[in-house]
């Protein structure tokens, strides 16, 4: 009988090492099958909020981008810079639900054999696209004009900026 805990031993019984390279090797096939499928249905969610009277409506992928934009007649009475901001506000009530969208599907996938890498993945979603009904203070940024609010630089700024 040999024993899991030296590689010596396993070099002793090169069938009982094959076997366990072929399990080892089998498992991270079907880990790398089962990201494979939360990659496939991430892509596919898409996420719809529309503001409160229904004037406009915005549809969003997992990564936060925009893929359909409904204006309805009563969007046109707007004044442009009320337009704007309800566009904007109603984009990142879709995009606040990203992260728990993608939790399941990470959860119903890959289950709890990776919390850690789960967690990095939706907390990194959350801090991208936090919930704009949290706090008021994103409610009084939203209500200044965007002349007058303040914009932190970022790392993207310089990467993205040539000049």
């Amino acid at each position: 009988m040999t024993s899991a805990n030296g590689l010596g031993d396993l070099m002793r019984d090169p069938d009982e090492a094959a076997a366990r390279m072929n399990a080892w090797a089998q498992g991270l096939a079907e880990k790398a099958e089962r990201y494979r499928a939360a990659q496939a249905r991430t892509e596919e969610i898409r996420l719809t909020s529309a503001n409160t009277d229904g004037s406009v409506r915005v549809t969003v992928r997992a990564d936060g981008s925009v893929t359909d934009l409904d204006l309805s007649g009563r969007a046109r009475t707007m004044p442009l810079d009320e337009l704007s901001a309800q566009i904007l506000a109603t984009m990142r009530r879709a995009q606040a639900g990203i992260a728990a969208q993608v939790a399941e599907v990470m959860q119903e996938e890959v289950g709890d054999e990776d919390p850690q890498t789960r967690s990095l993945l939706v907390d990194n979603l959350r801090s991208r696209f936090p919930d704009p009904d949290a706090g008021e203070d994103d409610e009084q940024a939203a209500a200044e004009p965007a002349e007058e609010r303040p914009r932190a630089r970022t790392d993207d700024d310089e990467e993205n900026n040539p000049w």
